[in-house]
């Protein structure tokens, strides 16, 4: 089996989230403050800025020659990281948006960001 690194980017991302919900866990236990709706947004919203660090811009440059299975996957993530932003952003206390299919679309980009970490870090490099 040959090795693969988790890109910078990635790691980084993984890094804030994981922070975030540490100071989550702290407000809540320590100061009994409930920022669970601010955690809930900024990590939606960090997980589509790494969606979006995760996508290579020059691969959808690529485009104007036609879609290949190289620049599909990077336009996947690309759209999917847009969505999460958006995600975030209606996620905040003082917009809060609670539709049943904006929910939805909550849960579907975390069902994708966790593929994305197992994806990231288990994956065997096929190329040998």
């Amino acid at each position: 089996m040959a090795k693969t690194k988790a890109s910078h980017k990635f790691i980084t991302v993984l890094s804030i989230v994981s922070i975030l919900g540490f100071i989550g866990i702290v407000t809540q236990s320590l100061f009994e403050l409930d920022i669970t709706y601010y955690i809930e947004s900024l990590w939606i919203i960090i997980m589509g800025v790494g969606f979006i660090l995760e996508t290579n811009i020059k691969s959808l440059k690529s485009l104007n020659s036609g879609i290949t299975t190289n620049n599909f996957a990077y336009l996947t993530t690309f759209v999917i990281g847009i969505l999460a932003l958006f995600a975030g952003i209606l996620s905040f206390p003082g917009i809060r948006v609670t539709n049943p299919s904006f929910v939805a679309i909550k849960g579907i980009i975390s069902i994708i960001a966790v593929l994305v970490i197992v994806i990231q870090t288990w994956v065997i490099d096929s190329n040998n």
